[in-house]
Parts: structure tokens; C-alpha cells; sequence
């Protein structure tokens, strides 16, 4: 069984919308000790889940699947695997967390459908995005060089 290998820690940044990851995260592809790992690094700012503020009351940006959006969140800025793969890894770790089946698959599907925007975006700003820029992430929150 996969399976998350850290706790995951973070803190708000100004914006209201964003949150640095606090210390490093990570889960586990497909079973426990797999050679298949995602590393989430400190330092890289996540939403969580990027829903609409339309949908909140159904499915709030954070709820019990907060822990696999952050995973998916870095998968679609690192862009190591495709982005269907990516997706598919999402909603293992979705189900990891034993996330409801209507939550599961809507937020699978929309992602599926709607997640090409997100790919997108990620892979024409990579470099002028604040995702790994530790020191500016330090200095955000008030930190001398560390996160």
C-alpha cells in the first residue's frame, strides 16, 4: 500500500491563497518502500486544492484530501511524469486518505478534464515562479535564511 512517509507541515503565506511547505514531504508510489518516491521539497508553496470558490462548500481547498493535493500540486510544477500520471497518482493518494468516493472521483475527474490549464501555466512560468525561491519564502515569513 502506498503511503505518505512524512508529516506534512506548513505555514500561510500573506496572500490568504498559499502555504510554504514547512519541512519536507513526502509519499510513497504505489506500495510502502517502493523505489517510487515524491519528495516535496521545504519551501514549495502549494493552494491545496485549486477549486473554485463557487464549489467551497462542497469541496473546500483543504479537507481530507489536502495531503494528496499538495502531492499533486508539486507533480504539476515538477513535471516529471506525464500530467495523466500525475492525475493517477493524485487520486491514489486520494484514496490513501480514504477519501469518500463522490469527493475521490470528482476532484480525479476534474483534473482530468480542466488540469491542462494548471500544466500549462506551470511549464511557461517555472522559472519566474516563487516555488522554490527559499530565501524569498524566508524572507515572506519573517525568518532569518531558514525555513
Amino acid at each position: 500500500m502506498s503511503r505518505f512517509t512524512d508529516t506534512l507541515t506548513v505555514s500561510p503565506y500573506p496572500d490568504g491563497r498559499r502555504w510554504i511547505i514547512r519541512c519536507n514531504f513526502g509519499y510513497d508510489v504505489g506500495t510502502e518502500g517502493s523505489n517510487e518516491k515524491i519528495n516535496v521539497p521545504e519551501g514549495f508553496v502549494t493552494d491545496f486544492a485549486s477549486v473554485p470558490r463557487i464549489l467551497w462548500g462542497v469541496f473546500p481547498r483543504w479537507g481530507k484530501y489536502g495531503n494528496a493535493a499538495v502531492i499533486h500540486d508539486y507533480l504539476y510544477w515538477q513535471q516529471k511524469y506525464s500530467r495523466k500520471r500525475a492525475d493517477d497518482i493524485f487520486l491514489e493518494a486520494m484514496e490513501v486518505l480514504s477519501v469518500g468516493w463522490f469527493q475521490k472521483y470528482s476532484l480525479y475527474y476534474a483534473v482530468r478534464i480542466f488540469g491542462w490549464f494548471a500544466w500549462w501555466s506551470n511549464k511557461k512560468s517555472k522559472e519566474n515562479n516563487p516555488k522554490f525561491n527559499k530565501d524569498k519564502a524566508s524572507s515572506i515569513l519573517g525568518n532569518k535564511g531558514s525555513l
